[in-house]
């Protein structure tokens, strides 16, 4: 059975407006099966943390009518209030700028849900960031989070087909389900309840790598030179206690 995302993007002008607006892997794609199991529904109130573009919140408005705060760093406000508008969306999706290392701007316990796709681990990977996010939702609510990741830590020892493209960002970021799990379970006030690679890891690489954003070449040479063997996407699900 075709999921959302593959309705939509059976359209030729959604296609168009996919490969414009990606800055990583398929965020519809990985905000589809982050949400799967979540319950969501059109009485929540979600964070959209770190949702670029808005390919995130145009899932979460799109396929479950829930109110969404959409919230990033790097694109503007009124550059995604205008993708909200011509995507009719603009009624469900309010966009604000955040700065997640500096605190949310938001009232205690507002969000039934924290939903983050390919974000959280350029800000995420230092022990203090998750319990500086839990207060900001609901109890029996959840942080829900799916990152770019590795199939194993590197350490020093980064393979060799890897190296031309390795960096200090890169070194940074992205580590294995265990890293995500060992940070995690730091945090007071929350049940770890999924930490798992994610089955849409493939399909949503090869559908970044279609797309128009300047770095796409670059990630083009190093997954074939990946091969499959490296890396992942990790989804990260808690339940706020």
């Amino acid at each position: 059975m075709d999921t959302f995302t593959d309705q939509f993007l059976a359209l030729p002008e959604n296609r168009a407006f996919l490969k414009a607006n990606m800055m990583g892997p398929n965020a519809m794609r990985v905000a589809e099966e982050l949400g799967a199991d979540l319950g969501i529904n059109e009485t929540m109130r979600i964070l959209d943390l770190g949702c670029g573009c808005g390919l995130s919140t145009l899932l979460l408005t799109k396929k479950y009518q829930a109110q969404v705060l959409a919230a990033d760093l790097w694109i503007s406000p009124s550059e995604n209030y205008e993708r909200f508008r011509l995507l009719a969306i603009d009624d469900k999706a309010i966009p604000v700028f955040v700065d997640a290392t500096k605190g949310l701007p938001f009232a205690q316990r507002y969000f039934d849900l924290l939903f983050s796709v390919d974000a959280y681990h350029y800000f995420g990977d230092t022990s203090d960031m998750l319990p500086g996010l839990v207060p900001f939702v609901k109890h029996g609510g959840c942080i829900a989070v799916a990152i770019p990741g590795l199939k194993y830590e590197f350490g020093k020892d980064v393979p060799a087909a890897m190296q031309p493209f390795w960096n200090s960002e890169m070194e940074r970021t992205l580590h294995s389900p265990g890293w995500w799990e060992a940070l995690w379970r730091q945090t007071a006030g929350i049940a770890l309840i999924t930490v798992r690679e994610m089955a849409c890891c493939k399909l949503a690489w090869q559908e970044w790598l279609t797309g128009d954003h300047p770095i796409v070449a670059g990630d083009i040479k190093m997954m074939q030179e990946e091969d499959g063997k490296y890396f992942n996407l990790i989804q990260l699900v808690a339940k706020v206690i």
